[in-house]
């Protein structure tokens, strides 16, 4: 029969081992949860960047969903894929025209990830550089859903809004840059 001293010992390192196992497993979940968020960050959001910029429709359509949903919350609107595509190809075309080039960088404030879904939001710049040599900037904050499908994360759900105006530089500049920037 064991003392009251040695079943105090082995309940203390039970307890030890039920605390240190449950560590591991949330330090396990904590990286998987980053290594997600970097595949996102690689495969979704700087090819939506960079496509973005370089004015370049199809390829930045094919980064979202067959059931993409967009709502420029400002318009109070709703379009599918295709009426978002039809907006995208006239603002790519009349960039172009107008020889601007549009430069978008996005900040993240939050990163929710579940499985084949993830959330995200943040804060945006959209900057023209006009002909003139002018800088115009616009600024607003962005929600959206992807899923991934197919091994690929696509955009699902993309929204966002100026807020009236009252989103700005301090907004976006107020985001830790060095670790949500892209």
């Amino acid at each position: 029969m064991p003392t009251s001293k040695e079943l105090r010992k082995f309940q203390n390192s039970n307890s030890m081992s039920l605390l240190l196992t449950s560590l591991l497993i949330f330090s396990f979940k904590n990286i998987l949860a980053q290594e997600t968020q970097i595949e996102i960050n690689n495969h979704g959001w700087k090819p939506f960047i960079e496509n973005v910029n370089k004015s370049s429709t199809p390829v930045f359509m094919a980064l979202h969903s067959k059931d993409a949903v967009r709502s420029p919350r400002v318009a109070k609107t709703i379009w599918n894929r295709d009426n978002c595509n039809k907006r995208q190809s006239a603002g790519d075309l009349e960039d172009k025209k107008q020889n601007r080039k549009r430069t978008l960088e996005l900040h993240l404030t939050e990163s929710i990830v579940k499985g084949d879904l993830a959330f995200d939001v943040g804060v945006y710049r959209t900057s023209y550089l006009l002909l003139d040599g002018k800088t115009e900037n616009y600024y607003g904050r962005f929600h959206v859903v992807m899923r991934k499908e197919k091994g690929v994360w696509k955009i699902l759900i993309d929204t966002d809004s100026s807020g009236g105006g009252t989103i700005g530089e301090k907004d976006f500049l107020a985001v830790n840059a060095m670790k949500r920037h892209f």
